[in-house]
């Protein structure tokens, strides 16, 4: 694949320079311990609604117990996430939602292309195609390693009401 068809290009970014740490993402992002999938933020241009973060994919990943056994695989679902993650960290820096959490409103045209094992340096690179205040994000994202293609598609992120929902666990507490 060409670099002018990935969403960023990968000589704007290299995973041994970082622009922003875990501690930076967890400022902005909710998930913690196996949920969190992101190591740190590699690039970002609000100019051009792009981020671009290295995910976590190490032996020590929840997953590779189970999926599978002998040959560890992620999840494409554990990819899927880690784009919404990247997505999320992009619209609350920039607070292009207003919204105090974001959550998944909804995944398309998503495709794998290839497998992503632990210790796979998995760049994953999103670029907002829509964006309206209070309503919701959409974005494209694309998981590549060394320059090859390993999954894309298009994601939805929608305000998360935070207060509404504590209040419903209280009642039920």
């Amino acid at each position: 694949m060409a670099a002018n068809e990935f969403l960023v290009d990968p000589d704007r970014f290299d995973p041994d320079r970082p622009i922003a740490d875990l501690p930076a993402i967890r400022e902005l992002n909710p998930q913690r311990y196996e949920m969190e999938q992101l190591e740190s933020i590699l690039y970002e241009d609000l100019e051009g609604g792009t981020c671009v973060a290295l995910a976590k994919t190490s032996r020590d990943s929840f997953w590779v117990r189970g999926h599978m056994p002998g040959l560890p695989l992620m999840p494409g679902m554990m990819m899927i996430e880690a784009a919404a993650q990247v997505a999320s960290y992009f619209t609350q820096r920039h607070d292009l939602l207003g919204a105090e959490m974001v959550g998944f409103g909804g995944v398309d045209k998503v495709k794998f292309r290839g497998v992503v094992l632990p210790g796979d340096p998995l760049a994953v690179l999103v670029k907002l195609v829509k964006s309206r205040r209070n309503r919701m994000i959409i974005a494209d994202f694309q998981g590549i390693i060394d320059r090859q293609l390993v999954f894309e598609g298009q994601l939805r992120g929608i305000p998360i009401p935070v207060e509404e929902l504590k209040a419903r666990q209280a009642q039920n507490a």
